[in-house]
């Protein structure tokens, strides 16, 4: 049997669409709320992050070559160039010609002189022809023959004389003829002796000293010719021209700069607190912005100080200490083949290792 219900005794059933919606305001209010905290300690780490991190410090380098400045030792005007800027000449390949006309003309003067000094060595090597030999022995008998009939002419005035059928002055002067024809004998004799020895060893000396020295002025004019045309020493590019044909080029001038690609380094300047933990050896990478920005592993092989000047002090008046520059000389681990010098470098220099 039904019993009566009171509305006390009625009570509504739960409605779970009404809890939902009563607790939606409440969630909706919290999400936002959250969103903000966390980026606001995102914001917060970044910014501690980003004060406290070191500054990076960019260092930039730059790439250099062995250049070599290729000047002429002697002077003349430029006949021929032939070789152009950025060609790659290999060792000993010609860079420069010089014209010399006066050098040429007094190569051949050198060489005919030369000629005389081994004509006349021939000569006193030889010695004393034939036909001079001859010529001295018969003008040696010749005074013979006269100094006997000088003899015997004095031997009868003499006699005559003393008799007194002949005046003194006659005898005087056949004396005096006598003492001529000794004088005129031994002179010949001289001659045809010498004629027979031929030259002294000294003439000879004398003679081949001439050859020598002609032989040295020779060389001494090759040697000039020879620097008339000029040669690369060592394979490598050229990188600059600094004469044309046609100009006139004195001794000790450059003509040709050559760089040499297979010693290509990357260089620095640093100050002394930078390179404290530097030595030789360490490697690091640099960028290369001509490359692409390519990375390229370098090692350090130089560091060397910077010259001083008179201006430097040990201290400043302020207390301060003075800091000193350092080169830094550091080469490709790897060849990079389009490495050009005046590249730029850079790297983080507190980052490097």
């Amino acid at each position: 049997m039904d019993m009566p219900t009171s509305d006390k005794d009625v009570q509504a059933a739960p409605d779970p669409a009404g809890d939902e919606h009563t607790k939606n305001p409440h969630n909706a209010t919290r999400a936002p709320s959250i969103i903000v905290g966390i980026v606001a300690v995102v914001v917060a780490a970044l910014s501690i992050f980003y004060l406290l991190r070191p500054e990076p410090l960019l260092v930039q380098g730059e790439a250099d070559a062995t250049r070599l400045d290729i000047a002429a030792r002697v002077d003349g005007r430029v006949k021929e160039i032939p070789v152009q800027r950025g060609q790659n000449v290999p060792a000993g390949a010609v860079l420069v010609r010089i014209d010399n006309p006066e050098t040429l003309a007094k190569f051949e003067q050198m060489r005919s002189a030369k000629a005389v000094a081994d004509a006349q060595l021939a000569n006193v090597l030889v010695g004393t022809r034939v036909e001079t030999i001859a010529a001295r022995k018969a003008e040696m008998e010749r005074a013979q023959a006269a100094m006997v009939l000088a003899q015997k002419t004095f031997d009868r005035t003499r006699i005559l004389t003393e008799q007194g059928n002949a005046p003194q002055a006659r005898l005087d002067q056949v004396t005096d003829t006598l003492h001529e024809s000794e004088r005129a004998i031994d002179q010949a004799k001289s001659a045809y002796e010498q004629a027979v020895n031929g030259y002294t060893k000294e003439e000879r000396a004398i003679s081949r000293a001439n050859v020598e020295k002609a032989n040295a002025d020779i060389q001494s004019v090759q040697s000039i010719i020879d620097q008339l045309v000029i040669y690369a020493p060592i394979a490598a590019q050229v990188y600059q021209r600094n004469i044309e044909p046609g100009e006139y080029v004195s001794p000790g001038v450059p003509l040709v700069t050559l760089i040499d690609l297979a010693d290509v380094w990357i260089h620095f300047d640093l100050r002394e607190d930078l390179v404290k933990d530097l030595k030789v050896g360490d490697r690091f990478d640099v960028r290369i912005p001509a490359l692409d920005d390519r990375s390229v592993t370098v090692e350090v092989k130089l560091i060397a100080t910077k010259g001083e000047y008179a201006s430097w002090r040990a201290t400043r008046a302020s207390g301060a200490f003075d800091l000193r520059t350092f080169s830094i000389r550091a080469y490709p681990v790897q060849p990079v083949p389009e490495l050009r010098p005046g590249m730029s470098a850079y790297l983080d220099w507190r980052s490097r290792k």
